[in-house]
């Protein structure tokens, strides 16, 4: 019995060493991006509704935001983003990889990633109270509150990732107000900066059905010369797909961290 004990033992080990490397392996492989939008032929179809007549804009979506560069991603043209000297002297020091969002911190608005994300609507007896934010990368922070019940934004704000939001509708459109930001967050990888002051408003229109636009406008008197409007579009992800877990984890080695270059596979350096 002992030495049957033993034999499958060392074989179940030899199993683990072999497989380890291949599930490792086949981690390395996969590609990133990509996730299937709706058909062509679906795209400028109706804008579905809610029950309460309210466009519906769950989604998931993909885009919609900002990433490697605020400024040419919202529309404008080299050089047109009003940031004062300072800001713009810090933008041009930063490096990519020092930005917090690769540390599995929030990343915050406008950002998204090439991953999908959502809009969840919770209704109570009174109606809709909050909309939360979703994404599906764990680094982008756990949720976003939107609060449309018809508060006001407190007076005693402590500064913090996302702020402190409150919607409203206008017409169609989810007007999203927020305030109460740090100064910690990047707008984009560039390491575009914005200070305290912040605060942002946005303007989100189902155009269509596959189409939803994010008129984006950033009020910082702190790091703009004056308030800039930038414009977003998020494609709707495929009906029959939704957001999966991400777990961040820092010093990550499956992926950049362990050699993996989207396109070309895994480096030996």
């Amino acid at each position: 019995m002992k030495k049957l004990l033993v034999i499958s033992a060392t074989i179940v080990l030899t199993l683990m060493l072999l497989v380890q490397p291949q599930a490792q392996n086949r981690v390395r492989s996969v590609s990133v991006g990509g996730t299937p939008l709706v058909p062509d032929n679906l795209v400028n179809g109706p804008v579905p509704r809610l029950p309460d007549g309210k466009p519906d804009l769950t989604g998931p979506w993909m885009a919609g935001g900002s990433n490697a560069d605020i400024e040419s991603e919202g529309g404008l043209k080299p050089g047109e983003l009003p940031l004062l000297p300072w800001a713009k002297e810090l933008r041009d020091k930063r490096k990519e990889e020092d930005e917090p969002y690769v540390a599995c911190l929030p990343m915050s608005v406008p950002r998204v990633n090439p991953y999908p994300w959502k809009f969840a609507m919770s209704y109570t007896s009174k109606g809709l109270t909050q909309i939360y934010i979703l994404h599906e990368t764990g680094d982008a922070g756990a949720h976003r509150v939107v609060y449309m019940d018809g508060r006001k934004h407190p007076d005693d704000l402590l500064p913090s990732w996302w702020g402190h939001s409150i919607g409203r509708w206008e017409g169609d459109t989810l007007v999203i107000d927020t305030i109460g930001y740090n100064e910690k967050f990047w707008f984009d990888s560039r390491g575009t900066p914005h200070t305290e002051k912040l605060h942002t408003i946005e303007r989100w229109t189902r155009i269509n059905y596959g189409t939803l636009i994010n008129e984006f406008t950033i009020d910082d008197p702190g790091a703009f010369s004056r308030p800039v409007q930038l414009k977003f579009t998020a494609k709707l992800v495929r009906p029959d797909l939704d957001l999966m877990e991400f777990i961040c984890l820092e010093n990550n080695q499956v992926g950049l961290a362990g050699g993996y270059v989207p396109g070309k596979g895994t480096s030996n350096k």
